[in-house]
């Protein structure tokens, strides 16, 4: 969620306050310095993988409606705190046929924040994910983007692959016109579309942007023959 830009802490500031090897490693997409980490597929074919970060909240299981309308099947990173607040919705995401990933359990901005506390937040999160959904998560990916040293250790640990996204749509604070827009005019085959249907940690937070933008985004990728696919298909290509 954010991205790049935190309440009161940006990639601006964080570069600032590093060296340029971990800034980069940090916050560029293409940086393997903390762990393998990828943001889109091959692009050989014209496929494309929608992904959820934040979730899951009281507002998923509309999104989880829609989808199995259009028979769309994508991926959602979890975070332990909301599962754990919300395990028949976590529940229903596996049920409806989605694969779940890993987004930390309190959704931390990870830099500065000590290897042993970031191997809690991944280790915790994987085992709520697991124990309260039957499913465990293959696919990681760190609040807002943000990598740090310890993340290659818990990587390891936890078989888990990190992947960041081709095109974020700000649809924590954008309308659902500007959402759409900026995901059509950015997305490619073989990309990663990354949403969110909870907002942090937040309980019950307003997703109804989120929602409308998916109901206008799917029409049109599959007008233009996009195929979604979960991530570790569109990987696997």
């Amino acid at each position: 969620m954010r991205a790049l830009t935190l309440t009161g802490f940006t990639a601006g500031a964080l570069v600032g306050g590093l060296s340029a090897a971990a800034a980069y490693g940090s916050v560029a997409k293409s940086s393997q310095l903390f762990g393998p980490t990828v943001f889109r597929g091959s692009g050989r074919e014209r496929t494309i993988a929608l992904t959820f970060d934040d979730g899951p909240s009281e507002g998923t299981l509309q999104l989880l409606d829609y989808l199995h309308r259009e028979q769309v099947y994508c991926t959602f990173f979890q975070c332990g705190m909301n599962v754990r607040r919300l395990p028949q919705v976590a529940g229903a995401v596996a049920g409806f046929g989605h694969q779940l990933g890993n987004h930390s359990y309190s959704h931390p901005t990870l830099p500065f924040k000590s290897r042993a506390f970031i191997d809690r937040e991944f280790t915790e999160a994987q085992k709520i994910i697991s124990f309260e959904t039957g499913l465990t998560p293959m696919v990681m990916r760190p609040p807002y983007g943000f990598r740090w040293p310890g993340m290659r250790a818990v990587q390891e640990k936890l078989s888990l692959l990190n992947v960041l996204w081709t095109v974020i749509g700000n649809d924590w604070r954008w309308p659902a016109a500007k959402i759409t827009e900026h995901v059509l005019r950015n997305v490619t085959p073989g990309g990663i579309i990354c949403l969110h249907d909870g907002r942090a940690t937040e309980a019950n937070p307003d997703v109804s942007q989120t929602l409308k933008a998916v109901r206008q985004i799917v029409p049109v990728l599959k007008d233009q023959g996009y195929q979604f696919l979960v991530l570790s298909d569109l990987l696997h290509e």
